[in-house]
């Protein structure tokens, strides 16, 4: 259980970092979108090898098999967020945007869980709008 947390900190530092990049790299070009198109182009070679690397070109095959039509929209909704977050850090801060991504994210996320449990404890409702409150503060400066 420590190790899965302490990853997700390394992600979420990893993330604060990467944004940060992302805007100094679209601060030097026309557009967002060559900022997003070379983030996105890293990614796709990075885990192209890592494939290739371990199913070999079989894994290229399972990948064409495994494509539906709706399989590209975990793509655009990646998409999507990193470029609401190159927005947000740009205008609001990074500060600013991480609490009012997280704050938006354990909201649906409370939801998901509740519709598939059944219901929520209170206590979490209460974290929710303790977290929310707090993002609307430090959103709100």
């Amino acid at each position: 259980m420590a190790w899965i947390v302490a990853l997700l900190v390394a992600a979420g530092a990893a993330l604060v970092i990467q944004n940060l990049l992302m805007v100094q790299i679209t601060s030097t070009v026309s557009t967002v979108l060559i900022t997003l198109l070379v983030n996105s182009a890293v990614g796709f070679v990075i885990l192209l090898g890592l494939l290739l690397g371990r199913s070999g070109l079989a894994g290229i095959g399972e990948m064409f098999g495994a494509l539906r039509y709706w399989s590209v929209l975990p793509g655009v909704l990646g998409s999507f967020f990193v470029f609401a977050s190159i927005c947000g850090y740009q205008r609001l801060g990074a500060a600013a945007t991480i609490s009012v991504l997280i704050a938006s994210q354990l909201v649906v996320g409370l939801g998901v869980d509740a519709v598939r449990s059944g219901g929520v404890a209170v206590s979490s409702v209460v974290g929710v709008v303790l977290l929310v409150g707090g993002a609307w503060l430090v959103a709100s400066r």
